[in-house]
Formats: C-alpha cells, structure tokens, sequence
C-alpha cells in the first residue's frame, strides 16, 4: 500500500466562480478574507477561454487539443450538425481529475454539482441541471441527480432547479444560490472527498452591462453573500476551499458578423422552410460557429481557405486568424477545430447570425435556445427593448404554459447591440483575468497555469 492510499486525503472544495477577477474581488469582502488569511495566485487559462473548455483543462491538465472541448461546442462533423451545450462526460479526452486520486487512493469519493460534462461521469455525486421535455415541446425545470434518491431531497428541500434563472433573461441569483445550498446539503449528508461546484451569477450581468458597471459590482458583492455559509461550513468540517475562474468578461460594444461576411461572400449556404432560413452546413463552402470572442470556421475543401481567409482577414473586428500552425501554438490543433479560427479584437465578440433578413430568421432565433442555434447568443440574456409589448407576450406565452398549453416565449432581441461585456480571447493582463484562491496559507504563490489545476489540487489532497 502506498502512503497516500493508508492515509485519508485532505478534503476539498472546489467552486468554480465564473468570471471571478482581481477587480471583482475586491468588492467580495468574504472572498478577499479567504484570499487574505490563505494565499492567492493569478491563474492563466486557455484558448478559447470559455467554461467547457477551461473546466476540460482544469480537470484534465490537458489543452484543447488534448482533450477535445474545442469550445462550448463545434460542428460534429460526423453527424452534419452544430451542436452546442452538449452535456456527456465521453465527450472529453484524457485522464480525469478522479481518476489519478483513486489511482492513489483507492475509494476516493467526487460530487459534481453542477460543473459541465457532468452526464456519463465516473463521479459518485452528480447535481446538474436537466430539463424535463415534454412531448407537446414544453420544457420545464428539473436536475439530474445520481444517486437518483439525491433528486427528492433536493427538491424538497430546495424547490425545482430554478433552471430559467439559470439563463435567458430571467438568470439571476436564484440559481446560484440553488446551487451553493446543494452542495451543502451533499457536504452535510454525503461528505464527498472532493465536491466540484460550479456558481455562474457573475456571467449574468457582466455581460448585460459590462464589468464595471455598478449592477455588476452589486452582483459580486450579492453572490459573496451567498457563498458566506457553503465556504463556513465547508472549513468548519475541515475541507480545504478552493475558489478558481475560468475567465475575465471585458467591455465590449461592437458585435461582429462573421456568418454573415462568409454568406456575402458566397460561402455560406441556407436552406428555407416555411420562409424561415437555416444554416445549411453541409453545403457550405465555409461557415463559423461563434462562441463569444472565438469562432471556428470550418471551410469545406482545401481550394476554400484562401477565400474565407480573405474575407474574415478583412472583416473589422477580427484580431487573429489562426491557421494549422496558429492553433497548435494555442493548443487548439484537434479535430474538431476549424480549419481557421477567429479571434475577436478587444472590445469586439462574434454573432452567430447568418440571415440578412430578419424577416427571414428562424423563430427559434426570438426564443432562449441553446440547442438548436448554431453559435452562442448573449442577447438571450434580454427582453427585446424594441418590442413595447415584449413584457406582455411574455406573460401571455407563461399563462399557456401554467394552463398545460404549448407556448413560445419569442422575447429575445434580434439586435445585439446591447450585450456589454464578453469573454474568450486571453486576457490583456492579470487584472482581466482569472483567480485562484486557496483557505491554506502557503498554498499556492506565483501565477499557476490551467493545466496545472489538476496536479495542485491532488496535491492540496495529499496524493501526489
């Protein structure tokens, strides 16, 4: 038996604080004691840095290239689609974080609250959120639990995964603090050696109204208030508390349109349904999947990339075109890359948009829907501002559904002018970036790379 393996390891909290920052710390008193008393250090992070991509790193101490999480999501080439969001653990390569602390003590116990690529993981606890899709397309708040008994008393104790505060114009503060009060109730009743929990409130207004706004600012001072008893109870049972992010949101106030250049251009093709356009990526020549300030874009055959090169290298916005060369200096040389991708300038992020109609766009382009538009969509963060009658279909589209009718809550703006801030690109500085916070003095010093997450946390556990 090796000495980690006749030992009990040290028990750990990890809270993954998206969009967490020097700036933003020093309006979360509660974090900045923990920071104080213990030991703080930069942390780097990744290109695209974007969640599942991070996490993958941090979990992993592999790059993109690595393990695969190209971005919140690509084009699955096999399958002819754009699918973003996709929540399956097969989805990620390497060796997981668990996987090296069991190797080193055997029976090591993992809650997953609510990180991503949570379904299929070789975790013992899994939280995450999980919709409940009706046959009439009625989708409505639910979580899926392992062990399955996990989901009542969440439930019961906590309502419903309040999973419309959780994004969409309605994500605020609630879900967070769903979140912090699960993990918890896993502490309390099943006392995990590693608990994984994932609080996304920053993200919410920071990207409404930019970094600095002072509605961004009472975001991080709220969201520290929640987090008071989660860290409290976590140190008064003996874990270590591990705070991290996975990125830095920063201003911005020009969206680009790179579908849109590509389909001018002649490379992007739609098919038209009921006079409604879809992306058509298989008979594109060249199309991008946007995801913040990062797009890939995938060109069809090799005789392509010099025109889709020209196009986007001339498209104001675009900082970066990374070619084979290009992504393998970032990491980012797997398959399921792009053969180009863009990188946005600062102050800049990336539409997914590609009707130059919007009479033309497809209706589930006015709606929250993660999963059948191919790019990310901040403006699902609003209530149409042009629609003066937004609030009152909102309320009407809410009455079907009480009344068990199917309904569409066509609400999001089609302008995206006013999302403020963004993230994806490396940060500029360290006051842009990501943290790492550590309740152990000494712990952690100089800046610490993502890839090095993995082997400082099984070294916070003693089994490295």
């Amino acid at each position: 038996m090796t000495p980690a393996a006749s030992r009990r390891p040290t028990p750990l909290l990890v809270l993954d604080v998206v969009g967490l920052t020097p700036r933003l710390l020093e309006h979360m008193p509660r974090l900045r004691d923990l920071a104080d008393t213990g030991s703080y250090a930069p942390l780097g992070t990744v290109l695209p840095a974007v969640t599942c991509s991070v996490q993958a790193t941090f979990l992993t101490g592999t790059t993109p290239a690595g393990h695969g999480v190209v971005g919140n999501g690509w084009y699955f080439r096999d399958l002819g689609e754009v699918l973003l969001w996709r929540q399956h653990n097969g989805l990620v390569g390497g060796d997981r974080l668990w996987d090296a602390a069991r190797r080193a003590h055997p029976g090591y116990t993992v809650a997953n609250i609510c990180w991503w690529y949570a379904m299929g993981a070789d975790t013992d606890i899994t939280v995450t959120p999980r919709p409940v899709y009706r046959a009439d397309g009625r989708k409505e708040p639910d979580c899926y639990t392992r062990p399955p008994e996990l989901h009542g008393e969440l439930t019961d104790a906590l309502g419903a995964f309040p999973l419309f505060q959780y994004w969409g114009p309605g994500a605020g503060l609630a879900s967070s603090r769903w979140i912090a009060d699960a993990t918890r109730h896993v502490l309390r009743t099943r006392r995990p050696d590693l608990a994984l929990a994932y609080v996304p409130h920053l993200d919410y207004d920071l990207q409404r109204h930019g970094p600095d706004d002072p509605r961004s600012l009472a975001a991080a001072a709220e969201l520290d208030r929640t987090l008071a008893p989660l860290v409290d109870d976590a140190r008064a049972e003996g874990r270590t508390v591990v705070v991290l992010s996975e990125y830095g949101i920063t201003p911005v106030s020009r969206p680009v349109d790179v579908n849109r250049a590509l389909r001018r251009a002649g490379l992007l093709e739609v098919h038209t349904q009921d006079g409604m356009e879809y992306l058509d990526p298989g008979a594109s020549r060249a199309f991008a999947v946007a995801d913040h300030q990062i797009a890939h874009v995938y060109v069809k055959r090799p005789e392509d990339l010099g025109a889709a090169r020209a196009v986007l290298a001339g498209l104001p916005g675009v900082d970066e075109l990374l070619d084979e060369e290009g992504k393998k200096a970032h990491g980012l040389d797997h398959p399921r890359s792009g053969e180009l991708v863009a990188v946005a300038e600062p102050g800049a992020w990336f539409t997914y948009y590609y009707w130059l109609d919007d009479d033309r766009a497809p209706d589930f382009a006015r709606t929250v829907e993660i999963h059948r538009k191919p790019g990310y969509d901040p403006a699902e963060l609003f209530m149409d501002p042009l629609d003066p009658y937004v609030r009152v279909r909102a309320a009407a589209a809410l009455a079907r559904k009480r009344l068990g009718m199917r309904y569409r809550m066509a609400v999001v703006p089609l302008d995206p002018s006013p999302v403020r801030g963004s993230h994806g690109r490396l940060p500029a500085g360290e006051d842009d970036g990501p943290v790492l916070i550590c309740s152990r003095p000494g712990a952690v010093g100089g800046p610490v790379a993502a890839t090095d997450v993995k082997g400082l946390l099984l070294g916070l556990a003693g089994l490295s």
